[in-house]
């Protein structure tokens, strides 16, 4: 009944393999480690250190701790680095999929999680959004993800398996005893970008577009506490093992924060003020994204924990801050 986690040491998959470490699911984790790190990992999780897309590597790894379910969160996500380079992301994200797929069937892996998001929806027409709303991806990350399930129910369709695809809105905060966070250099999160400037890291926020139609001009976005997802994947396990049938489902609150309502909570987290500085529209970016969440309540045994921006916000400083502390008095010079 092992687990494998692939992209296990990056930031969601790292949280969920310390939620099934703690719920003392048997796990396993293949990482390329090109933005994962092992020492999220917790201590006795054996770490293959490799592609997904291996599937030598994948077969070996299912063979040798009898691995029963995937959870995959493998890829890349920075949506204006899709649109610069859409190959590099349907190689990373859809190619690396129809290979994991592809061993998972050869070794009769019957159940299997995937990482999705609420990219695929692009601009809705109505809002919340619902799973069952048109799939118009504005960027080439969105379309690689859609890929991925129309493949994902096809596969497992002809070999009987069942699925679950978790649609994420946007994942934000860490872990609340700041054991692990999001640690990748560069990150392109709001909530990561607003704690490194509250920090001192940087010398300013932009905001991207403040002529939209909303009520501050700013996009709203739908955040996730990461804690709360990786508990998802957990039920969303619980759920396949128990014999439900494939489902996609939206991963939010069903709420929904400007940017600028978001840095307006880091600061108050912070207790301190930071630079903004207002920049034009970022091509691929959506105006408007809330998650219908009907779905998820009724399907799985899912409580969230942590719905509240403010907490979301003073996790992801005090990951922040201890991040800064271990790396000592030069990571406080702020950058551009």
């Amino acid at each position: 009944m092992t687990v494998l986690v692939t992209g296990g040491a990056g930031y969601i998959g790292s949280h969920t393999v310390l939620a099934l470490a703690e719920a003392r699911a048997s796990v396993v984790v293949i990482d390329n480690l090109s933005t994962g790190f092992s020492s999220a990992l917790p201590e006795g999780v054996p770490l293959f250190i490799g592609d997904a897309a291996d599937e030598n590597l994948v077969e070996g790894v299912i063979a040798q701790h009898g691995v029963t379910s995937i959870i995959h969160f493998a890829g890349s996500v920075v949506v204006p680095d899709s649109v610069r380079d859409p190959l590099d992301y349907y190689r990373n994200n859809t190619m690396t999929t129809r290979n994991l797929l592809n061993a998972a069937v050869k070794c009769g892996v019957s159940r299997f999680i995937f990482s999705s998001t609420a990219a695929v929806y692009g601009n809705p027409d109505q809002m919340p959004v619902t799973e069952t709303a048109p799939t118009r991806p504005l960027s080439p990350y969105g379309s690689s993800k859609l890929m991925t399930e129309i493949m994902l129910h096809d596969v497992a369709t002809a070999h009987g398996m069942n699925y679950v695809v978790l649609r994420y809105f946007n994942v934000a905060g860490a872990d609340p005893q700041a054991r692990i966070g999001l640690q990748t250099v560069g990150a392109t999160h709001l909530l990561k970008i607003a704690v490194e400037a509250a920090t001192g890291q940087r010398a300013k926020i932009d905001v991207y577009g403040t002529d939209y139609p909303t009520p501050d001009g700013s996009c709203i976005r739908d955040f996730i506490h990461v804690s709360d997802l990786a508990q998802a994947h957990l039920s969303a396990l619980d759920y396949l093992r128990m014999g439900g049938a494939s489902v996609t489902l939206n991963c939010g609150y069903g709420r929904g924060y400007s940017v600028r309502d978001t840095i307006e909570a880091v600061r108050r987290a912070a207790g301190r003020n930071f630079a903004v500085q207002e920049s034009g529209r970022r091509p691929g970016d959506i105006m408007t994204m809330i998650a219908d969440t009907s779905r998820i309540q009724q399907t799985l045994d899912w409580t969230p924990h942590f719905d509240d921006l403010d907490t979301i916000a003073r996790h992801a400083l005090a990951w922040e801050e201890k991040l800064l502390a271990a790396r000592g008095p030069d990571a406080q010079a702020a950058t551009a």
